[in-house]
């Protein structure tokens, strides 16, 4: 018979690691990072969208510079296809006219993300001041 027993001498310890909170952690960092990913690859550019109906201000005659760019991947700048490529050349000469230096943009529905947004890079690197979108 054992009389003097200590109460803790008995009772055996848990000796591994518990893996739940290491792995919810570990799937919210996961989480985190595929939200936030995306948004350090958006462009900086900021874009005012055009509005429907505006105040009646001066008469001013200004170079309007429009750019669309098709589901196939072709640009028109004014109207006028132009090859992806020669947009620079293009597009250059017509924003160093403009006293303003604004373009809008126009874009089909099927056209990618990533394509329109090279489009409004390449015009604010051309140049450009202010981007207007403005829907199909």
């Amino acid at each position: 018979m054992r009389a003097n027993r200590s109460a803790g001498a008995g009772v055996e310890g848990i000796y591994e690691p518990n893996m739940t909170p290491l792995i919810d952690v570990s799937l919210v960092l996961v989480v985190i990072l595929m939200v936030a990913t995306p948004l350090a690859f958006q462009s900086g550019i900021a874009v005012h969208a055009a509005a429907a109906g505006g105040h009646a201000g001066p008469v001013t005659r200004e170079v309007r510079i429009e750019l669309a760019l098709a589901a196939d991947g072709s640009v028109s700048v004014n109207r006028e296809r132009v090859p992806r490529a020669a947009l620079a050349s293009r597009l250059r000469p017509l924003l160093a006219a403009s006293a303003t230096r604004s373009v809008i943009v126009r874009c089909d529905d099927a056209v990618a993300h990533g394509a329109f947004v090279s489009l409004l890079d390449e015009a604010r690197a051309l140049g450009a001041e202010h981007v207007s979108v403005v829907g199909s």
